[in-house]
């Protein structure tokens, strides 16, 4: 889950939900960008699924007694997400052998398992580490400056999803999530490093251009009031909670 905290109310968004962004963000890049046809349909299936795994966990929201909020994916428990993950890449593989291995990538790379001597990260990261190589030779040959190109796509977009989620509708710099303030540490070009900004509260650009037209893309939420949490509790209180849509156009060229 990905939480937004307001005065008055959590405003949470199921994962798989910000994957679907995050996919209609990747289709709408400049096409050169992929280095090509091949393999793009595969990749933009990545970028869409790339969150699968948390399909069951965002199915039950839990509550944090330690922070006071509902837990997110920052903080929630190692070991059921971990299993989960693991879960999400054998579903995508199943479907989509190349999906599967950029999100496998995406995944073992994340920092706070590539460099942990938790067991359960290590034998998380060994296991996918073991299914990259299996895909790797069912495939072979791969271009690895294409997979890298689109491991980086996947997780440009992301981050582009997860700017809309964690931010306030048109926050200034100052207000925007830490995260983001700099840009975004994920170039698709060496030396490049591409910046967002609230052009309105519904309008975004990025540069450098990433975009062949501007397009507006949508993301389902729920702004749970605190004071229905603490009536019912967060798992009621989500239920009874209706959804809302926000929108966001992402600008060709950065005004």
């Amino acid at each position: 889950m990905i939480i937004r905290e307001t005065e008055q109310a959590y405003v949470m968004t199921h994962q798989h939900e910000h994957a679907r962004l995050s996919g209609d963000i990747a289709k709408r890049f400049h096409a050169h960008l992929f280095l090509g046809e091949e393999r793009r349909e595969d990749a933009l299936h990545a970028v869409y699924e790339h969150d699968r795994a948390w399909i069951n966990m965002d199915d039950t929201p839990i509550w944090n007694d330690g922070s006071g909020a509902p837990y997110s994916f920052m903080d929630y428990p190692l070991r059921p997400k971990l299993l989960c993950y693991r879960d999400g890449i054998d579903e995508t593989e199943r479907g989509n052998a190349y999906a599967a291995l950029l999100c496998s990538l995406h995944y073992a790379n994340f920092e706070a398992i590539r460099t942990s001597d938790q067991p359960e990260m290590m034998a998380f990261r060994q296991h996918e580490l073991e299914r990259q190589a299996r895909i790797r030779a069912a495939l072979a040959p791969l271009e690895e400056a294409t997979v890298q190109r689109h491991l980086r796509i996947l997780r440009l977009c992301d981050g582009l999803s997860l700017y809309v989620c964690l931010n306030e509708p048109g926050a200034d710099k100052a207000r925007e999530h830490p995260w983001y303030r700099a840009g975004f540490d994920t170039p698709l070009v060496a030396g490049e490093q591409y910046v967002a900004h609230w052009a309105s509260p519904r309008e975004i650009g990025v540069a450098p251009s990433l975009f062949a037209e501007t397009f507006t893309a949508s993301v389902r939420q729920k702004q749970v009031p605190k004071t229905l949490i603490a009536e019912l509790g967060l798992h009621a209180a989500f239920d009874r909670t209706a959804w809302t849509e926000q929108q966001a156009t992402f600008l060709a060229e950065m005004n």
